[in-house]
């Protein structure tokens, strides 16, 4: 929740978002199969599952004071807000105190696996910590005797001192609040806090990606979540297309609960394609679940949630003969890339040419491997397969805090939250401050060789290689 960046701060980071959106405005496209099918029709590769909100800004919130080499450094420190996509609304606290919020910012939930979280042995504390403070305990004046706060705690002490406390842990930060009961139970939280696990997914489909012949029952696909139940909507398509989503009896279902397994039923006589299911239910959001940004804002994580809509999609592709490859992806902050799971359920190699050379998964094996980014590298590819069969992978690597890069970020002091500014432009909302398998296969090692690429210069040579190889 910084208030605001120093210039030099906010060119560094602004320079590397243009590099890495440079790099995503097509460069990597992986073409031409062998054995391709039908026309591609493009989908976005599934993997991304539970809520999805767009961030209304810092609701709740205090003054805290920053101590590193530059002097102290006052910042805001307190709640945001998120309206959830079809109805509801999340708490959150932020994680990452040295880099800017985007207005209107779109967020989803995601696993600590995807964000600082990763590598962050303190994690768990911060888990505590939210359970045992504000919100999810509104009673302050039970929540300040346990601090030995004298004179109570209002709503803006609370959460004030439950975020410094998180920025201990979550940026190894040296802060403190401004108010001296925030600061008593900022106190009291990290002292006493204790590791807990990490919470399960509001919502998800394992694995989101299946792929088989015409005329089989393509999956399981296992529903996991902690809602009661789920709804299930079916292919667009399915009543031209015959595709049928079924349970493990192969009768056709429209709800799910924890733990079912649904599969695609494909017809015998259906022409190579893919399709896709949606899921959805109405919970809670787990405590402690992280959010990140679907651009370059900073990581939050749940404070507090009210009954809101999650989903998740899986998709399905078939073929009657040659490879049938299934694609999904994950971000993996631990070694720094896209994970992403390539099984091909097939009877022939899965083939594609990247930049000139060519790459391979066998027939009925399934893969898992990392594709190496640059933090903050925005990333856009597409891999396209026999059919109907062209998945895309987008999104943006967030796994560091600021902090943990070398120099750190500058910030001004200022008394009031104010609207970050990030690449030259300005929002106007003065509640948006800046706040803080086996070895891998050369299918991925292609894709990665395009991702590490150092400045323009890189970026121009690829482009000519790119270009000599069309025209070859």
């Amino acid at each position: 929740m910084l208030s605001v960046f120093s210039v030099s701060s906010l060119r560094r980071r602004a320079t590397a978002r243009l590099a890495a959106l440079t790099l995503a405005s097509g460069l990597l496209t992986a073409g031409a199969l062998a054995g391709a099918g039908a026309a591609a029709a493009e989908g976005t590769a599934p993997g991304r599952s539970g809520a999805t909100a767009t961030i209304g800004g810092l609701k709740t919130y205090g003054t805290a004071v920053i101590h590193d080499e530059t002097g102290d450094q006052q910042v805001s420190a307190g709640l945001f807000e998120m309206s959830v996509d079809g109805g509801g609304t999340l708490q959150t606290y932020c994680i990452d105190l040295h880099n800017p919020t985007q207005r209107d910012a779109r967020y989803h939930e995601t696993s600590w696996s995807g964000t600082s979280l990763a590598s962050n042995k303190q994690a768990g504390k911060i888990r505590w910590i939210l359970q045992n403070s504000y919100p999810q305990v509104n009673d302050l004046a039970a929540l300040a005797a346990k601090a030995g706060v004298k004179g109570g705690l209002t709503e803006q002490d609370a959460a004030a001192g439950t975020q410094v406390a998180i920025w201990r842990y979550s940026d190894a930060a040296d802060i403190d609040a401004v108010e001296p009961r925030a600061e008593k139970l900022a106190d009291y939280l990290e002292k006493n806090a204790v590791a807990l696990t990490e919470p399960t997914a509001s919502l998800t489909l394992d694995p989101p990606a299946v792929s088989g012949h015409p005329g089989e029952r393509l999956g399981p696909v296992t529903v996991r979540t902690d809602a009661g139940g789920v709804s299930l909507t079916p292919p667009a398509d399915a009543v031209t297309s015959g595709v049928r989503i079924v349970g493990e009896d192969g009768e056709e279902i429209t709800d799910a609960a924890d733990g079912d397994k649904v599969f695609f039923d494909v017809p015998e006589d259906a022409a190579d394609g893919s399709a896709a299911l949606t899921v959805q239910a109405s919970t809670t959001v787990p405590v402690g679940r992280a959010l990140v940004s679907e651009s370059r804002s900073q990581t939050q994580i749940l404070a507090g949630s009210s009954e809101s809509t999650v989903s998740a999609t899986a998709t399905a592709t078939w073929g009657g003969q040659g490879a049938v490859p299934a694609l999904s992806s994950e971000l993996n902050c631990v070694k720094g890339g896209l994970d992403i799971t390539a099984a091909n359920r097939g009877d022939e190699e899965f083939a594609f040419s990247l930049m000139g050379t060519d790459y391979a998964i066998p027939a009925g094996e399934s893969r898992t491997v990392t594709v190496p980014l640059r933090e903050d590298q925005a990333y856009d590819f597409t891999i396209s397969g026999p059919g109907a069969l062209a998945t895309r992978f987008t999104g943006v690597l967030d796994c560091r805090t600021q902090s943990s890069e070398e120099g750190g970020a500058a910030v001004q002091t200022l008394s009031e939250p104010s609207p970050a500014t990030v690449g030259g432009i300005s929002g106007g909302d003065t509640n948006l401050a800046a706040t803080g398998s086996t070895s891998p296969t050369p299918l991925i090692a292609g894709v990665a060789i395009g991702f590490v690429v150092i400045g323009g210069a890189a970026l121009v040579v690829i482009r000519k290689r790119e270009e000599a190889a069309g025209e070859s």
